[in-house]
């Protein structure tokens, strides 16, 4: 079984770890850093349900090696809750609306619309159908999410980004 170092930040974090060559990204997240938030759902790319931020860009962590992310920046949904404690405002308007029922695709969802609203701050009904369309929910019916990302544009825009 071949290793390897890798130095990544996550969450902030920087962090020197030795992984197996053929360890995902996925499982290195959830396995050696234990941060279970990441889900795996499909294990093949489809359901979205592990994206994360690498390098500020949504990325499904289950579609690529640790070994890949050697001196990139991973956020994980675990980064989103404030210094304080208070929740982001996605985190926060995905609660308002109902935007969740089980829960197991939400910290997917979550990492690709920080990134969708971080490229587009104002976006409208369709272009939020757009951006989920690669995540998928079994419990509700995309409806709620849509909501809830409009809220959460809005309390963006009231604290600058």
């Amino acid at each position: 079984m071949k290793t390897m170092e890798i130095t990544v930040t996550v969450n902030g974090k920087k962090r020197t770890e030795t992984v197996e060559t053929r360890m995902l990204l996925s499982d290195f997240i959830r396995e050696q850093l234990r941060l279970t938030g990441t889900h795996l759902g499909c294990e093949h790319g489809v359901c979205g349900a592990c994206t994360v931020l690498v390098n500020g860009k949504a990325a499904r962590s289950c579609l690529m090696l640790a070994v890949q992310a050697d001196g990139f920046a991973i956020d994980t949904v675990e980064s989103l809750v404030r210094e304080d404690g208070s929740l982001h405002p996605l985190q926060q308007a995905f609660s308002d609306n109902h935007a969740l029922q089980c829960g197991f695709c939400t910290p997917g969802f979550m990492m690709t619309l920080v990134d969708f609203l971080q490229e587009n701050p104002k976006p409208s009904e369709g272009e939020i159908r757009e951006a989920i369309s690669g995540n998928l929910c079994r419990c509700t019916g995309y409806a709620n999410i849509v909501k809830a990302v409009e809220q959460a544009s809005q309390a963006l825009a009231k604290q600058g980004g």
